[in-house]
Formats: C-alpha cells, structure tokens, sequence
C-alpha cells in the first residue's frame, strides 16, 4: 500500500468506526442498556485486569480529573471498585465487580444484536468482504499496546499543536 492508499484508508477508518460506535452508543442509550458509552470501553479495558487511574485516563486520552469523574459514577453504580494492593497500600487500583462484568456482558450482547440486526441484510459477498477487512484490521490492531501518547504527540506535531478530535474521542487524532 503506497502512503497515499494508507492515508487515505485511516481517513475512511476514522469516519467509519465513530459512525458505527454512534449508532450502537445511540441503540443503547434508547433501550436504557448504557448510561454513558465511556463506561462501556472502561469496563471492557478493566475486566482484563485491574488498572490504576493514570493508567486508565493514558489509555483513554483523557484528564486525570475526567477519568477520575468517570470512575466515581462508575463507583456509584456498583461497577467497580478502588482497592489497594497488599504490597503498597498508596496505590489505587481500579477493578469491575460482578455488578460491572454483568453490566458488561449485557450491554455487549445488546450491542451485538443491534449489530447484527443492521448488517443482516447485507448481501453475502459484501459480508465476505467485510469479514475480511476487519479481519486485516484485528490482524493489525489486536496486537498492539496502547500508544499512551505517542499518537497525540504526532498528531499535535501534524495539525500544528492544535488537538483534533475525531466524533468526541479525544485521542487527538488527526
């Protein structure tokens, strides 16, 4: 792929995905499933392991005191918890609950029904090719660590220090 065709393909992922995310955030919201779709990604972050506040708001590309909000409603409901470690009782770790795995789960099953309620109609040959673009993008993106940064400060350094942001993920992406 020349840099163009890759430029002009992270342009078409960039509108597409907060397009999808919308409308499943949308879904949810309607059908009463999810308060705030942050919640959603932050719970599916914290069920892999327990995370510590920095770690979280790095991760997302948000503030300190913007994650720390997001967490505090997330305490409220029962979601998850803020507990110390035996080995160092200053540091705060941030794990889901049961309440919060099963609040998970619901809401990705009720994410995927609307999903496949909308793409059931695609033929089968665009559903081919659709499963084979996102395998190339599992392939490509499933591996990779966040870049806690890395791609705020290209993009700062691309769009002249000014932040961009992408349908409200503040990732600043270009």
């Amino acid at each position: 792929m020349t840099k163009s065709q890759a430029r002009e393909a992270a342009r078409e992922i960039l509108e597409i995905v907060p397009l999808v995310m919308r409308t499943v955030a949308a879904e949810l919201r309607a059908a009463g499933e999810l308060p705030a779709p942050a919640h959603f990604g932050l719970l599916s972050i914290l069920s892999d392991r327990p995370r510590m506040l920095t770690d979280l708001a790095a991760i997302q590309g948000v503030s300190l005191p913007t994650m720390s909000n997001s967490i505090s409603a997330m305490v409220e409901r029962g979601w998850v918890r803020r507990a110390a470690p035996e080995s160092d009782r200053r540091v705060v770790m941030i794990e889901v609950t049961q309440p919060g795995r099963a609040a998970l789960e619901r809401v990705a099953r009720a994410a995927e029904a609307h999903l496949a309620e909308v793409l059931a109609p695609v033929d089968l040959p665009s559903r081919r090719r659709l499963r084979a673009g996102l395998g190339v993008l599992r392939k490509i993106f499933g591996t990779r660590p966040p870049a806690n940064g890395a791609l705020l400060r290209k993009a700062q350094r691309t769009t002249g220090g000014r932040r961009a942001y992408v349908s409200g993920n503040h990732r600043g992406l270009p």
